[in-house]
């Protein structure tokens, strides 16, 4: 299996996936055209022409999977799939709704089509949609997504401030109340960061300040850019569904 699963798509000062370009044309080599899957935001074709002006600097056409009128036939026949990032339940459920979670998840699988995935398209690789940071303004059938590893993801996480005076939970207390709940690894993906699979190797790449691992019962746990992470590939995601 070949996943690029990225914390975010903008960088300050940088454009549109600038900040990845390297690691992203290394995931698209040998690909001549992409399939991108532009339903986490409500503009397609707007969204759609912003990722195709990124991946034509890299010699990458891109196709708009909502321009078919059975995306599933898109998806048979595409060389690589990239799943754009903007609100991961809107996102879900459009997936869902043309039948296409099991569509891109058998061809990424079986067929070894290289995936592509920044914030909302990195939560629809994990296998729920629930440790997402997004508002529910819609209803998906299911939280179940597309599975591509067998733990979770919380992308754009952020560090608890402690000079805030903002008294919400923080991002670490919302994870440590999943942990309450689920038995499955969790992994923080701050921004900058990026995930790489190859096969059974999986690899942490991105800026200085790395990610954080959650699993129950532990302390969270720091790793650096060029960690590897592995072991989480045989992370078993048990959900106990307690509160369902």
């Amino acid at each position: 299996m070949k996943l690029l699963l990225l914390s975010n798509s903008s960088a300050p000062g940088r454009g549109y996936l600038d900040h990845a370009r390297e690691v992203i044309a290394g995931h698209l080599a040998g690909v001549r055209e992409l399939l991108f899957v532009p339903y986490a935001l409500a503009d397609h074709d707007g969204y759609t022409a912003k990722v195709a002006a990124f991946m034509d600097g890299l010699g990458v056409r891109v196709r708009g999977v909502h321009t078919a009128g059975d995306p599933r036939a898109l998806v048979s026949g595409a060389q690589a799939v990239f799943i754009g990032g903007g609100n991961s339940f809107r996102l879900l459920k459009s997936l869902q709704e043309r039948g296409l979670v099991t569509a891109i998840a058998q061809r990424v699988r079986e067929d070894g089509v290289p995936y592509m995935g920044s914030s909302a398209g990195t939560n629809m690789a994990c296998p729920t949609l629930r440790t997402t940071n997004d508002m529910p303004i819609v209803q998906p059938a299911s939280f179940d997504a597309l599975g591509l590893v067998p733990f979770q993801i919380n992308p754009h996480y952020l560090d608890p401030d402690p000079a805030s005076a903002h008294m919400g939970e923080t991002r670490e207390e919302r994870l440590t109340q999943f942990l309450e709940e689920n038995d499955v690894p969790v992994l923080g993906l701050r921004e900058g960061t990026w995930l790489r699979r190859t096969g059974e190797a999986l690899e942490l790449g991105g800026v200085a300040s790395g990610a954080r691992l959650f699993t129950a019962g532990a302390e969270p746990v720091e790793y650096a850019p060029g960690a590897d992470l592995s072991r989480l590939l045989t992370a078993t995601a048990r959900f106990d569904h307690r509160t369902a």
